[in-house]
């Protein structure tokens, strides 16, 4: 993504945004890591580098502790919209874009060196196919994160929409198992370094999780339940509108159509996501889930 041979310079380029969701400790990143082993030429973006700088991140009115996790207010928005919709249109991915990623640790879920690179194999042909025929280059960005699905912006920029489903018992058990975290590295050369004070899981991090998701399944079952319906023209309405700048109506103040605006955004967040793959992430190894995904990508050139 960051640049091609002269021989490849005169051919347009195609941005297919793979979007892989899930709950923290889902398991997202570390197959965003083996999917970009495979996909020529392919960088990770990682949602976590658009969170606020520390000192913005909002206190939890209840708790008292910084809220690291609601949707609302723990990701910049408008910034993580803006940056792919940039990338999109050109191809290139920012040379002043940082990533936090580096200075966070996953635990190693290998795959079969032959069954990597087999599919390595596979999406290089459908590379040099699409390459021969079209005349167009494919740049693969793999965009990971724990509220992938919440912004209409984002769910539009997505090709391909991966949602990786695991238990609470098992994502409480693997996130106490963490040391911490490393976040926001785009205002500091070391990013925030992060520790879950006691009871955060249970007090934050799930209810958050639950309230950014539940309306994306069916009954609002978020453990079992099918993804609820909804068609790509909706969510190309709702995000259109969610990034419009309304000009105030007389007799109505500033404070007050800032507050409107911010109540219809929203109202238009956590809503059903189009053609969004479910996998059952804690019934399947990393091997079949990588699999599922790549199986799934092939298909966008059928």
């Amino acid at each position: 993504m960051n640049g091609y041979s002269p021989s490849q310079s005169n051919l347009s380029k195609k941005v297919i945004f793979i979007g892989v969701g899930g709950a923290t400790c889902s398991g997202k990143t570390t197959l965003a890591k083996h999917l970009r082993s495979v996909l020529p030429g392919s960088v990770i973006i990682h949602q976590d580098d658009f969170a606020p700088p520390e000192e913005l991140v909002p206190i939890h009115p209840i708790h008292n502790v910084q809220d690291w996790d609601d949707p609302e207010g723990a990701i910049d928005w408008p910034r993580m919209v803006t940056f792919l919709r940039r990338v999109k249109e050109t191809g290139i991915l920012p040379e002043d874009h940082k990533s936090h990623d580096g200075l966070n640790k996953q635990d190693p879920m290998p795959i079969p060196q032959d069954v990597l690179d087999q599919w390595r194999s596979r999406f290089q042909e459908m590379q040099d196919s699409v390459r021969n025929s079209s005349g167009v280059e494919l740049v693969w960005g793999l965009v990971d994160g724990f509220l992938l699905y919440w912004h209409p912006g984002v769910i539009q920029a997505l090709d391909t929409r991966i949602f990786l489903r695991v238990s609470y018992p098992t994502l409480k058990a693997r996130r106490e198992r963490r040391f911490g975290y490393h976040t926001a590295v785009q205002f500091s050369p070391e990013g925030s370094f992060w520790r879950d004070p006691p009871g955060y899981w249970d007090d934050i991090v799930w209810p958050a999780y639950l309230k950014a998701h539940e309306r994306i399944f069916e009954g609002g079952d978020i453990d079992h339940g099918s993804a609820a319906l909804v068609d790509d023209e909706q969510t190309a309405t709702v995000s259109d509108k969610a990034m419009k700048i309304k000009v105030p109506e007389q007799n109505i103040t500033q404070g007050e159509m800032q507050a409107s605006e911010s109540k219809d955004e929203l109202s238009r967040c956590g809503q059903p996501v189009p053609r969004l793959l479910v996998l059952p992430a804690e019934d399947l190894t990393m091997e079949q889930l990588f699999t599922a995904v790549c199986d799934r990508l092939l298909s966008l050139n059928s």
